[in-house]
């Protein structure tokens, strides 16, 4: 309105400039032009300025509702206006199949420590700009926070093949450190397009979850296995505080021999008698444990159990052995040789008789602090194994390091090779090794009597196996104690 009204006065100044050309009172006619003229300029730059703060308010406004729809750093969307796109782009694309992805920067966290967090920025605002320069129109994506991010896409388009590739082949470097990054991608086929838009990254996460210890592989898809396995995961992790207090879970002992079939002792094996499920096994709940950290209750029952059934042996049993197995888990929850020390005291028996059993992943992390902890052991009187030798990234380096007394192989290093003879070549020398640095070589998995032969040809006088005798209720051990030989 103010715009038109000066706009008017500039119309009504020029027509009395016209019109004093055929009147001819200039004097009037020209005051009279000139203050409607400055008139209108004054109504039109206080328009001007106007408009000029309306601009700036709205730009405002826009960065405003830029800031709050879009991630800081990396100019993506945020997680909950992602959220809600995505359920917009479904909702009205009903007859369209999508994708929900869900991926992450592996081990972040030690891009940060070691290349600082600008490094650690710069690799963030590379993955945006990948996605930027990667994605179609149809694609909606965004941070979802930290080191994750978040992608619907039509079903199918996407190179899953060239994907692959580009998670696996970055690599950052300050100058003089080198550090590859690996990603790894959760795809959820959306096949219930009402679901929540966050179950369906969960699901999408889930199937990510399945490969994020991969190095060959990045990429995987939901499925109903995962679910169902999520949902188990759940059960048993509710049930195992009433499970121990009721003894479903119960030591189960397997015999270990010498090279004439002599009982010598036995390893603590955890057993599961679920009132529902039966009996079951333990890579159905060890693994589940492992993960989420309730294998410490686990390890703590059967530490307990074994020192109490050292404290019942006498005569010809007073001399055999337990084994327990340490899970890396342990010593995250608390003071593991503070733990069993007191349990040896509790129960007043030889230190000697409670072996310790170690997997070669205790000593993938606090290397230095672990072989403080078994070095103790050892002082004490403890002996200390290696569980698993050969089975999974063996280092000698380690090796040479860690305060040991028995290595235990496992047989599956044999059966698993394409290359027996190499593999029969590698384990006689292992057996030779563990003897020139003074270790005792126990070999566990042996289920033939050829592999026996074998073994003890190539030096070894300690097994474990089906060969033998399977896991046993205690009962059972000490009966067949009895005659002596397994």
């Amino acid at each position: 309105m103010s715009k038109a009204l000066s706009f008017a006065f500039l119309f009504v100044a020029t027509g009395l400039l016209v019109f004093q050309l055929f009147v001819g009172n200039y004097i009037i006619m020209d005051l009279s032009a000139a203050i409607l003229i400055i008139f209108a300029i004054l109504r039109i730059e206080k328009f001007q300025k106007e408009a000029t703060i309306a601009r700036e308010k709205a730009i405002k406004r826009q960065r405003e509702m830029y800031n709050v729809t879009h991630d800081k750093l990396t100019g993506l969307y945020t997680k909950e206006i992602l959220f809600h796109k995505i359920k917009d782009i479904i909702s009205k694309n009903s007859d369209r199949h999508y994708w929900v992805a869900y991926f992450d920067i592996k081990d972040f966290k030690i891009v940060n420590d070691i290349f600082g967090n600008d490094m650690g920025d710069s690799v963030l605002l590379k993955v945006a700009s990948w996605l930027r320069e990667n994605s179609t129109k149809d694609w909606v994506y965004g941070r979802l926070g930290g080191d994750d991010f978040g992608i619907c896409l039509p079903a199918g388009d996407a190179n899953l093949k060239q994907l692959e590739r580009r998670f696996s082949r970055y690599v950052i470097s300050n100058g003089s450190i080198e550090h590859r990054i690996l990603m790894h991608m959760g795809i959820y086929k959306i096949t219930e397009p009402e679901m929540d838009v966050s179950l369906m990254f969960d699901r999408a996460q889930l199937a990510l979850t399945s490969v994020k210890n991969e190095y060959n592989k990045h990429i995987a898809f939901y499925d109903d296995n995962m679910r169902n396995q999520v949902m188990w995961d759940q059960m048993i992790s509710a049930q195992v505080e009433k499970a121990i207090e009721e003894k479903q879970v119960r030591p189960y002992l397997q015999p270990i021999v010498d090279n004439n079939g002599q009982i010598i002792g036995a390893e603590a094996l955890i057993r599961w008698d679920h009132p529902k499920e039966g009996f079951l096994q333990p890579e159905t709940f060890i693994p589940t444990f492992e993960k989420n950290g309730m294998i410490a209750d686990l390890d703590k029952f059967i530490w307990r159990s074994a020192c109490e059934i050292l404290s019942t042996w006498t005569d010809d049993k007073a001399n055999l052995f337990i084994s327990i197995n340490i899970s890396p888990k342990d010593f995250l929850f608390m003071d593991v040789f503070a733990e069993i020390n007191s349990l040896i005291e509790e129960f007043n028996i030889e230190p000697s008789r409670l072996r310790i059993e170690i997997t070669e992943t205790v000593m993938m992390t606090e290397v230095e602090n672990r072989i403080a902890i078994l070095r103790r052991f050892r002082e004490s009187g403890f002996i200390v194994e290696m569980d698993d030798f050969g089975s999974g990234y063996s280092s000698l380096n380690q090796l040479k390091d860690m305060p040991l007394d028995v290595l235990k192989i496992d047989m599956k290093f044999l059966s698993s090779s394409k290359n027996s003879q190499k593999a029969e070549i590698i384990l006689r020398n292992v057996l030779k090794l563990s003897g020139d640095l003074g270790l005792s070589a126990l070999t566990e998995g042996v289920e033939t009597e050829d592999q026996y032969n074998m073994l003890s040809q190539m030096g070894c006088n300690l097994f474990q196996g089906y060969f033998f005798a399977k896991p046993m209720t205690v009962g059972e051990f000490e009966k067949v104690c009895e005659s002596k030989v397994a």
